[in-house]
């Protein structure tokens, strides 16, 4: 399998092969922000492509929202639409190197990027990443997809062990507010970190 690294999401981008960009910030995720009332919360939204999440909550009142990429063409399309997203708020870095403490993390099509084989890597660094009581919350692909290429699929039963024994499972459930192309085929998950 090959290498999915920055050489290889930065030529997804200079070729518009792009198909996880739904041109628009998710609903689920938005909503789910919104729910804790707290403009102030440190939030990091990790592979955030165009950034249309990070650009809607900041424009909410979120100004603590930051937004993780590998690759430098995730960050043009922000930078030009909404030039009033703070620059230092924009990372360009690899998520497993990264370091920092977050109040919500939001997973929307990051999870499906990385190889399988770093699930397990993918979960813990969240556990790093997180407050004690943090959430990891947002939506992750619930049908096989692609086996030797970017989306990765697959159940509540094959991500559960990756998680089960870090996280309280809040919520792992069927999405009720998925985009049309994708209802029935995502799951909605709220995982706690301990205190």
């Amino acid at each position: 399998m090959e290498e999915f690294n920055e050489e290889y999401w930065q030529s997804r981008w200079e070729t518009g092969k792009t198909g996880w960009d739904i041109g628009y910030a998710s609903p689920a995720l938005v909503d789910f922000a919104k729910t804790f009332n707290d403009e102030e919360i440190k939030i990091l939204i990790p592979g955030c492509g165009n950034g249309y999440e990070a650009e809607e909550l900041h424009k909410l009142g979120y100004k603590n929202t930051h937004a993780l990429d590998l690759a430098p063409g995730a960050f043009h399309s922000l930078q030009n639409r909404y030039p009033d997203f703070p620059e230092g708020n924009m990372i360009l870095g690899d998520f497993f190197e990264f370091n920092g403490r977050f109040d919500l993390i939001l997973e929307q099509t990051f999870f499906c990027a990385i190889n399988p084989n770093l699930r397990r890597a993918y979960a813990q660094k969240m556990i790093e990443l997180l407050e004690p009581g943090g959430t990891l919350a947002g939506l992750l692909f619930d049908a096989p997809l692609l086996t030797d290429h970017p989306p990765f699929g697959g159940s509540k039963e094959v991500y559960r062990p990756f998680f089960e024994d870090l996280f309280e499972l809040k919520t792992f459930e069927r999405s009720t507010k998925s985009i049309p192309p994708r209802a029935g085929k995502e799951l909605f998950i709220q995982f706690v970190k301990p205190h």
